[in-house]
Parts: C-alpha cells; sequence; structure tokens
C-alpha cells in the first residue's frame, strides 16, 4: 500500500511555518528569518518514503493586503484550501486568532483533516499551555491540537507519523527522487532574499525582489548573476553600501549557503537595478511569479 497527498501549512506571519517544513525535509528550502512576511510564494517540498510521498505547501503568513504583491500572496494563501488532503493550522503560544475572519471560517469548516500545531512552546509553562489547548479545542473544534517546538524538534517526528496515517492511499504525484517543484533559479533568488532580509532595515527587504538572470552549471562550478530589484535609486545606494561592502558581504553569504545546498562550487556575481514601483505593477508581479491568475 502506498500513500500521497497534499499537506498545506497556514497560519499568520512568522509562527514557525517554514521551519517546520525544513525540519520535515531536512533540506532548507524556506527562507526563515526572525521577520514577518519572509514567505512571498508557496514553496512546494517533498518527502519520500519507501511506501509514502509527503507533498508540502508553505504558504505566505495570513495578512490584510495593503498593496498588489499582498493580494497576490494571499492568493497563495487561497489555493492552499483548494488541494489539500491534510491542513495543517500553525499558532505560536500566546495567539489568539487567525488576522482574516473568512480563512478561519475555511479551517474551521474544513471537510479535509485539520492538524492545530501550537509551536514555539519552549517559551511557555504547563500552565499556559493547558489554557491555550482548551482555547484552541474550542475555537477548532475540527482539529487535533499537537504541542510542538519546530525550532527544538520537539514533537516533529510524531506530528509527521500523524501525516502519514492520515494521507490517503495513492501512487507518488511526482519522481520520487525529487524535493521541489521549484526550478534552481527560485532557490538562488530565495537564498539571496533572505540574506537582504538578515541584514537590512526598515522597508528595504520588502521593496527588494530577486531575478537570476543567469545560471550556468557546469561539472564542478555552477555560475549564475542575480539582479537585486529596488523601488528607488536612495534604497540601491544602501543595498550597495560604503565602497560596496554590504553587497559584498551578502554575495559572499549567499554564495556559502547556495554551495551547500547545490553541493558544488558556486561563482556568484551580483547587481542592483532601480526598478520603479514593482511592488503595484501587474506585468513585474508577473514576471517575478506572482498574480497567476
Amino acid at each position: 500500500m502506498h500513500k500521497a497527498g497534499f499537506v498545506n501549512i497556514i497560519g499568520n506571519p512568522n509562527v514557525g511555518k517554514s521551519t517546520l517544513m525544513n525540519a520535515f525535509i531536512g533540506e532548507k528550502l524556506s527562507i526563515i528569518t526572525s521577520k514577518a512576511q519572509t514567505t512571498r510564494h508557496r514553496i512546494l517540498g517533498i518527502v519520500n518514503g519507501e511506501n509514502f510521498q509527503v507533498i508540502l505547501s508553505d504558504t505566505p503568513g495570513i495578512i490584510k493586503p495593503a498593496y498588489e504583491l499582498q493580494e497576490s500572496m494571499m492568493d497563495f494563501v487561497k489555493s492552499a484550501f483548494e488541494d489539500a488532503d491534510i491542513l495543517i493550522y500553525m499558532v505560536e503560544i500566546g495567539e489568539q486568532e487567525l488576522k482574516d475572519e473568512a480563512f478561519f471560517k475555511k479551517i474551521t469548516n474544513s471537510k479535509i483533516p485539520v492538524l492545530l500545531l501550537l509551536n514555539k512552546i519552549d517559551k511557555s509553562d504547563q500552565e499556559q499551555l493547558e489554557s491555550q489547548v482548551q482555547l484552541w479545542a474550542q475555537k477548532v473544534p475540527n482539529a487535533e491540537i499537537l504541542a510542538i517546538s519546530a525550532l527544538e524538534g520537539f514533537q516533529v517526528k510524531e506530528v509527521f507519523d500523524k501525516i502519514i496515517e492520515l494521507l490517503p492511499e495513492s501512487p507518488a504525484f511526482y519522481p520520487k527522487d525529487q524535493l521541489t517543484d521549484k526550478p534552481e533559479r527560485f532557490f538562488c533568488n530565495e537564498t539571496i532574499r533572505e540574506k537582504i532580509l538578515m541584514h537590512y532595515k526598515k522597508e528595504i527587504p520588502y521593496a527588494v525582489e530577486i531575478d537570476t538572470e543567469e545560471f550556468y552549471e557546469e561539472e564542478k562550478i555552477i555560475r549564475m548573476r542575480s539582479v537585486i530589484m529596488v523601488e528607488r535609486e536612495t534604497q540601491k545606494g544602501i543595498i550597495i553600501g560604503h565602497k560596496g561592502s554590504a553587497l559584498k558581504r551578502v554575495g559572499i553569504e549567499a554564495r556559502k549557503d547556495l554551495e551547500k545546498f547545490f553541493g558544488k562550487q558556486v561563482h556568484l556575481e551580483l547587481y542592483v537595478k532601480v526598478n520603479k514601483n514593482w511592488r503595484s505593477n501587474a506585468n513585474q508581479l508577473r514576471r517575478f511569479g506572482y498574480n497567476q491568475k
């Protein structure tokens, strides 16, 4: 008997969705930083076993959209309800509600199994944990509640075993040696974007998009050229930094991560370009993989 299915992870920004998915997969597919809204696309990660295939989808955190890009991000979340066999609704200790009432109704009315994961329990005590379990049991009576710490790896295996138990019988959807449905350039872009999220403040990380224009894989080395798009000239100056020092740091750190990811030497060239108001431009958003309607 072989089981396979789609497991979609949803929740507010920054509750640990990407950390959980990466813990399941054992590869760093999703960006993890302490800033909200780091995941912009639905990222598919595939975990294969002899008699199972779990297809995980990590979605952007649920927010009230303020501009075109964010609306497109919320479309990715909506689509997560449409093709799931199991829904993972992730909350963190101390959280009281989902930022969107309509999404919440979809979860409580869900006809498919819902696992409600109470994350970051390493930051709570027994009393708080018990009151949180009670609160969520009332709010989402159709869910099975599991307390975990994705970062510490606590109860992660138990959640994964539960997923396999709930999966429908089905042949595999993807080849068994496949880790993700995303192209290599996507991970180059995400790795560079992660470094920008870590090293720049205020609006800079959110005004940035990465476009890997060249990706050549040779036997011993991968050569890539990536452009960092910003919305204004002032942002370009900040990204580059004094005598190019800030950009150089991003390049060095991204290259190290990419070498680990691809398992071979990487040569990375980085450029910065101004692309005015790309976040509100439908054509630009389509080009970067958003607005796929």
